[in-house]
C-alpha cells in the first residue's frame, strides 16, 4: 500500500526502492517508476528538455533552485546526480545535454549561501574536471569559465582537503594550445590563463589551503604565462586594458597579480622558474623580452621586497660566469635597467651589498680576462652602468659613502703588473660613474680626507689613462 501511496505523494523513497528505480529505462512500461524516483532526481530530470537544442528549462530550474535552498542537505546528492548524468552524456557524445548540466550547476553554485557551499563544491569540481578531461575544446572552455566563477566566490570556511593539482596542470597545458584554427587556439589559451588566475585567487590568500607557491606549481604557472607573453617580444610591454582581450595582455595581467601577492618568503618561488625559462629558451640574447619582464616584476612587487629581485638576478649572474660574454652582458644590462627601482628601498648594508656584488663581478671579469675583447669590455661597461644607475638614486651623503667604498677596493698604485693596472682602470671608471652624479653644497665638504688621500695617491700613478680618470673625478 505504501508503494501505491508514494506514486501520488512527493515523499523520499527508501534506498532499496531507489536502487530498483535506477534499473528502469526511459521506455519502461511501469508508469509509476518516475514517481518512485526521489524528488531531487525528478527535479533534476525536469530541467533537461526533450530536444537539447531548446536549452535549459528555466521554469524547472527555478524549482530545483528553490528546492536546494529549502533543503540544503540534498545539495550534495543533487550535485552527484548531475555529475552522473553529465558523465553518461559525455560518453555518448551528447554535448548539448552536458552544457545544460554545467549551466545548471553554475546557477546552483551562484544561488548557494556561503555556509552550505562546501556541500556542493566537491561535485561541482568533479564536473569541471570531467569536462576538462574531454578533448572537446568547447567543453574545456565552458568548464574553465565555470571554475573562474567559482574562484571568485568567497567561502566562509576553507576546505583543507581540497587540492588543485589537476587544475594547475590542465590550465597550464591549455596555455600552450596549438590548434590550427588561430581563433580557437587563442580562445583555449585565454581559457587556460583565466583558469590559472582563478587558481591563484582561490589559493594565494589562504595559507590553510593548498600552497600555490610550491615549486611544482610555480614551475608550471610561471612558464605558461611567459610563453604567452613572448608573442609580443621585441616590442614594448603590452598596454593594460580594462578587460584583457588577447593571451599576451591577459598573461601579463596575471603575472602582475601573482607577483603583487607574493610575500617575502614567496617571491623567489616566482623568480626561479622565471630565470629558468629565460635560460632554457635563450631569451637573454637579445634581451628585450627579459628587460620588459623584469620591469613588470619590479613595478608589481611590493616595494620592500624589490631588493630581493636584484639579489636573485645577481646570484643568477654568479651562476653564469662560465657563459658567453654576450649572455653575461645581457644579464648585466637587465640588471642596470631595473636596479634603479630597487635603489629607493635599499639603505644601509643592503645598498653596500649591491655595490660590493657589482664590484666583485668586475674584479672577476678582470681576473679571468687574458686579453681585452670587445664582448668582455661591453660586459664590464654594463656592470659599471648598473653601478652608476644604482648610486644615482641615492642621496649625496650616501653617494660619497659608495665612492669611499669603491676607493677602498682599488689596488695600490705601487702595484704595476698588467692585471692590477687593468683593475685600477675599471674600478676608477666605476668611481667616475658615481662621481658624475655627486653634487655638494660647498667645496670644503666635497670629499672627506679618508677619500681624498687615496684618490690623490692614484693621481701619481704611472699609467696615463688612470691619471686622466682621476682628473675627471675631480
Amino acid at each position: 500500500m505504501s508503494i501505491i501511496k508514494c506514486c501520488f505523494e512527493p515523499v523520499e523513497m527508501p534506498e532499496f526502492l531507489d536502487s530498483f528505480v535506477k534499473k528502469c529505462t526511459e521506455g519502461c512500461c511501469c508508469g509509476c517508476c518516475s514517481a518512485l524516483r526521489p524528488r531531487y532526481k525528478r527535479l533534476v530530470d525536469n530541467i533537461f528538455p526533450v530536444n537539447p537544442e531548446d536549452g535549459l528549462v528555466k521554469a524547472n530550474m527555478e524549482k530545483l533552485t528553490f528546492y536546494s535552498l529549502r533543503s540544503p542537505e540534498k545539495l550534495d546528492r543533487i550535485g552527484e546526480y548531475l555529475y552522473q548524468r553529465a558523465s553518461k552524456d559525455i560518453n555518448r557524445k551528447r554535448y548539448k545535454f552536458v552544457e545544460i548540466a554545467m549551466e545548471s550547476m553554475d546557477l546552483l553554485l551562484m544561488a548557494c549561501h556561503a555556509q552550505i557551499l562546501n556541500l556542493f563544491v566537491e561535485s561541482f569540481l568533479r564536473m569541471v574536471q570531467k569536462l576538462l578531461e574531454d578533448t572537446n575544446p568547447t567543453l574545456q572552455i565552458m568548464a574553465t569559465n565555470s571554475f573562474v566563477r567559482f574562484a571568485n566566490i568567497e567561502e566562509d570556511t576553507p576546505s583543507y582537503h581540497r587540492r588543485y593539482d589537476f587544475f594547475i596542470s590542465k590550465f597550464s597545458s591549455m596555455c600552450y594550445g596549438n590548434n590550427d584554427d588561430l581563433e580557437l587556439r587563442d580562445s583555449i589559451r585565454m581559457a587556460g590563463i583565466k583558469g590559472l588566475q582563478g587558481v591563484i585567487r582561490k589559493t594565494v590568500s589562504d595559507d590553510l589551503v593548498e600552497n600555490i607557491w610550491e615549486k611544482q606549481h610555480m614551475e608550471k604557472i610561471v612558464p605558461s604565462l611567459l610563453f604567452n607573453m613572448q608573442s609580443v617580444s621585441g616590442s614594448k610591454s603590452v598596454d593594460q586594458e580594462a578587460t584583457p582581450s588577447t593571451p599576451p595582455v591577459l598573461a601579463e595581467a596575471v603575472l602582475r597579480e601573482l607577483v603583487s601577492r607574493a610575500s617575502f618568503g614567496h617571491i623567489r618561488a616566482v623568480l626561479k622558474p622565471l630565470l629558468m625559462h629565460m635560460d632554457n629558451h635563450k631569451l637573454w640574447v637579445p634581451n628585450r623580452f627579459a628587460i620588459d619582464t623584469f620591469r613588470i616584476v619590479m613595478i608589481s612587487i611590493q616595494p620592500q621586497y624589490s631588493y630581493t629581485v636584484v639579489e636573485t638576478l645577481m646570484s643568477h649572474l654568479d651562476q653564469n660566469l662560465a657563459s658567453s660574454p654576450k649572455t653575461r652582458t645581457s644579464l648585466a644590462v637587465v640588471l642596470s635597467k631595473i636596479i634603479a627601482i630597487a635603489a629607493g628601498e635599499s639603505v644601509g648594508p643592503s645598498a653596500l651589498d649591491i655595490i660590493n656584488n657589482l664590484l666583485t663581478h668586475l674584479k672577476t671579469s678582470v681576473s679571468t680576462q687574458h686579453e681585452s675583447t670587445p664582448e668582455e669590455t661591453q660586459y664590464q661597461e654594463a656592470l659599471i652602468n648598473a653601478l652608476g644607475e644604482f648610486a644615482n638614486h641615492h642621496p649625496d651623503y650616501q653617494k660619497i659613502e659608495i665612492m669611499l667604498f669603491i676607493m677602498n677596493t682599488v689596488p695600490d698604485p705601487s702595484k704595476k703588473n698588467k692585471g692590477d693596472t687593468l683593475l685600477q682602470n675599471i674600478l676608477l671608471k666605476s668611481l667616475l660613474k658615481v662621481g658624475t652624479q655627486y653634487r655638494t653644497v660647498s667645496f670644503e665638504k666635497a670629499f672627506p680626507v679618508s677619500f681624498l688621500q687615496p684618490l690623490l695617491k692614484m693621481a701619481r700613478a704611472s699609467s696615463l689613462p688612470i691619471r686622466v680618470i682621476v682628473m675627471q673625478i675631480f
